[in-house]
């Protein structure tokens, strides 16, 4: 007995690697020897083969079994180290599972996917930031990046979990940054100074531009301010964090009713949206554009930032033109094709 727990012992220390190659190596020399002691049972080595993994697995279908003295204690011998072997192999197995698991909730694993999101700081704003992710793309990979330790949408298998600072290029390369589709940046709102806020943030955008500028980013700003800073380190696009939940107060106090109707383009409550439709090479001037888009139910909105189309209806459209529409989710496939 001492001399089996000793040999189990060294055997779980094993690596992965080692163990598969020695129950390789005991299941072809336990066929080999099984097709010697009774090759009128087997008749070929294949079968005793078969019958070595049935009989190690516990199945044993009883369309091979031993029949001589030897071939009998040969049985016996491979249920007890056989059996053992193939049971330290699905604990392995098992072991390897639950580690994964656990570096995923951890948030240790590197993500190998592409043309993902990356989330940095876990925040309720990155939470509806993910759920509107999910709704506008729901094959959609998103990668949080956090230094909290813990997954925060574990139960989520398309959220990926790296935990450390995000200004770190180790964490950002777990997160695979130069295969991203956008990153986005919110303000770590557990640093009560709001400075200090985008210190982080900057420092974290700037790592971003300098590993991979071919990433969109977008970073939330606490301070007005700060503004220029961002611009400096190439930041594509940023976002006053209370700027737009005050703009819209303002509206729905002075003027009664605007604020619902941005607030269902926020929420999409009734399925319409903002969406960039590529341009048409039927379309020559803004004009046409809006003609077009009308006939099959959605409305021109901007090219880029420029609201102000309506009223330049007869200038051309540029090649660089980024058109927006307001639709919904239907027109918008259809127009898109």
């Amino acid at each position: 007995m001492h001399f089996l727990l000793r040999i189990s012992t060294r055997m779980m220390r094993l690596s992965k690697k080692k163990i598969g190659l020695i129950i390789l190596i005991f299941i072809m020399v336990s066929a080999t020897i099984a097709f010697l002691l009774e090759p009128d049972t087997f008749g070929n080595w294949f079968n005793a083969f078969y019958w070595v993994m049935t009989t190690m697995a516990t199945v044993g279908y009883g369309d091979f079994f031993a029949k001589t003295a030897l071939g009998k204690g040969f049985t016996m011998f491979l249920y007890i180290f056989g059996i053992g072997l193939l049971s330290l192999v699905i604990g392995k197995v098992i072991d390897s599972i639950s580690e994964v698991q656990r570096r995923r909730g951890a948030g240790t694993l590197s993500f190998r996917g592409k043309d993902h999101v990356i989330l940095i700081n876990w925040s309720k704003k990155a939470q509806s930031a993910v759920d509107e992710i999910l709704v506008f793309s729901p094959e959609s990979q998103i990668v949080i990046i956090d230094d909290s330790g813990r997954h925060p949408l574990e139960h989520m298998e398309q959220v990926h979990f790296v935990s450390g600072d995000a200004s770190n290029d180790e964490v950002l390369l777990k997160a695979n940054l130069n295969d991203a589709r956008a990153a986005i940046v919110f303000g770590d709102t557990r640093i009560e100074e709001t400075s200090l806020i985008d210190g982080k943030s900057l420092l974290i955008a700037s790592s971003i531009e300098r590993i991979a500028p071919h990433v969109h980013t977008t970073v939330e700003i606490m301070l007005e301010n700060n503004i220029r800073n961002f611009r400096h380190v190439h930041v594509n696009e940023f976002v006053l964090s209370h700027d737009a939940i005050s703009r819209l107060a303002v509206r729905a106090a002075l003027q009664e009713g605007n604020s619902e109707v941005l607030s269902q383009l926020l929420s999409r409550q009734h399925g319409d949206d903002i969406y960039e439709i590529p341009t048409n090479v039927a379309w020559k001037t803004y004009g046409e554009a809006f003609q077009g888009l009308l006939a099959q139910g959605a409305t021109l909105l901007s090219d880029r930032s420029d609201l102000g189309i309506n009223r330049k209806l007869q200038e051309r459209i540029p090649p660089e033109a980024r058109l927006y529409i307001v639709a919904d989710e239907e027109t918008y496939r259809r127009i898109k094709g």
